[in-house]
């Protein structure tokens, strides 16, 4: 494929012929061809399980294809390791964590490389933290130093860490996964203005999305794959919003997949804050959700809503003040929490709410012990067996068996497994910590009609999310934090609108 990019005819850099990846009896990648020019941003889009993550990853040698080929710069491209696509030009931020946490910055820069700055028998530290440091400032990430210890550092942090250690290696192609789902509004212009620098310089960008108005905005070509397989490219002059659904999903999709209607909610009171203070964040916090509602909270990546949705589930310590149920139960640990009847979704799923090498049953049976008790101690395999199927079947949860391993499914089918466990044992009240992360269009409606559908059982949601779309199309009352604080509370009857949530957050 060529394409006119700053008055140049770009021919091909990469070049995927007949490319197939099996994990098992799962076909992840079935005879994909495709071309990528150079010096272009090249939107990658399709569901989940669709094979996006798994090119990118044998294109920056995390595994290998089961056949076909990949040509880069018009060679065989066929790497044995990171290191060696790295060294070649190839780098990739991953959907999930991809730093160490107990090494600081610039180690997790500079891993594998550590004897660039070698003395003699010694590795110098400080040679090696004004290199990195130099880096961080050339991005003008000015958040944390270079000495900075990596699990002091929140997801956002930890992603600008990976953006820097891909910097390095100077690219010619910069996969990026999944990664603007974890950053703040500042971390994302910070990534595009990257992009867009990256490509004027002629390197080739593979943005991996589910926004498809970010990739609107942001892509010169967007590339579609389905089920494993190639469906087309579109150039940017072609880019329809309504066209990109239907090529990813096979078929029309409703546009307006949110809760419409305004039907309110019980003034019976299931979870209460009184004045909680936390280690961090939260000072003196009141908050009250209702039987039947979604009370959405929203604000900026640091305005205290992650933590807040941790202390309510008794995750976080709360040093002053309490929590507690409409009956006068005290929420101050998890499993008080879970017997209860409490769930709770966390923004980082891979780390919080899944077993990844565990089996898909295995995690959705996890906290189902009364349900599928024979008697006493004693848990039925059989009822277990039949419980994780209904799960998977009730769900559309995409895997071979309910033994497949929940670390080679995709981000949509682990999120999927965490709806599974909290509905299963029939949780009245679950917190949400931005439920559709990294999640595709058709799994997001699914996800949003069981949200709606559980609001009109009567159980209870508490929405935390960044994506103010979600947040307007979902709630039934909005509250926006800033520093901890409640900047604003607004009901769906006084009408919710965009530019009004932002002015509360800022």
């Amino acid at each position: 494929m060529e394409i006119i990019k700053n008055g140049k005819n770009e021919k091909p850099l990469i070049r995927v012929e007949k490319l197939s990846k099996h994990f098992g009896v799962t076909i992840a990648l079935n005879e994909v061809s495709f071309e990528i020019p150079k010096g272009v941003i090249c939107g990658l889009v399709g569901e989940n399980g669709s094979g996006k993550s798994t090119f990118a990853s044998i294109f920056a040698g995390i595994i290998e294809e089961t056949k076909g080929e990949i040509y880069f710069e018009d060679k065989l491209w066929k790497p044995c390791d990171v290191l060696e696509a790295q060294k070649n030009g190839v780098a990739m931020i991953v959907q999930e964590t991809g730093t160490i946490e107990n090494i600081t910055v610039a180690e997790n820069i500079f891993l594998g490389q550590e004897m660039l700055f070698s003395n003699g028998l010694f590795i110098s530290r400080k040679k090696m933290f004004a290199a990195a440091q130099e880096i961080l400032d050339d991005l003008e990430i000015s958040s944390f130093r270079a000495d900075t210890p990596t699990h002091r550092l929140d997801m956002q942090g930890r992603k600008l860490v990976e953006i820097a250690k891909a910097m390095y290696w100077k690219p010619k192609v910069f996969t990026v996964d999944e990664t603007t789902t974890v950053l703040s509004h500042t971390g994302r212009q910070l990534l595009y203005s990257l992009m867009k620098k990256l490509t004027n310089n002629g390197t080739t960008v593979i943005f991996i999305s589910h926004d498809l108005e970010e990739l609107e905005e942001q892509c010169d070509i967007i590339s579609v794959l389905r089920d494993g397989e190639f469906v087309g490219t579109l150039k940017r002059e072609e880019f329809d919003t309504d066209r990109l659904k239907q090529m990813m999903i096979g078929r029309n999709l409703e546009g307006n997949y949110y809760h419409a209607d305004d039907e309110g909610y019980s003034d019976e009171v299931v979870l209460r804050a009184e004045n909680i203070t936390t280690l961090e964040d939260l000072l003196c916090f009141n908050i009250e959700l209702h039987k039947g509602e979604v009370l959405g909270i929203g604000g900026l990546s640091d305005c205290g809503m992650h933590t807040l949705g941790k202390a309510l589930f008794g995750a976080e310590k709360v040093l002053d003040g309490k929590v507690n149920l409409g009956d006068g139960t005290v929420i101050d640990n998890t499993k008080t929490a879970v017997e209860h009847k409490m769930g709770y979704m966390s923004k980082n799923r891979d780390k919080e709410s899944l077993a990844l090498n565990a089996t898909v049953k295995e995690n959705i049976v996890s906290i189902a012990h009364d349900v599928n008790r024979m008697f006493g101690p004693i848990i039925s395999f059989k009822k277990e067996a039949g419980y994780a199927k209904k799960q998977i079947k009730d769900l559309s949860i995409k895997c071979a068996s309910p033994n497949h391993l929940v670390s080679t499914l995709s981000g949509g089918n682990k999120q999927k497994i965490v709806f599974g466990k909290w509905m299963g044992v029939d949780s009245q009240i679950i917190i949400m910590d931005c439920p559709t992360r990294g999640v595709d269009i058709g799994v997001k409606a699914a996800m949003y009609k069981l949200i709606y559908d559980m609001k009109k059982s009567g159980k209870s949601i508490l929405l935390i999310s960044e994506e103010l779309p979600e947040l307007i199309g979902m709630s039934d009352r909005i509250i926006i934090m800033r520093d901890g604080e409640i900047s604003a509370e607004i009901q769906r009857s006084e009408g919710f609108n965009e530019q009004k949530l932002i002015d509360a957050m800022i």
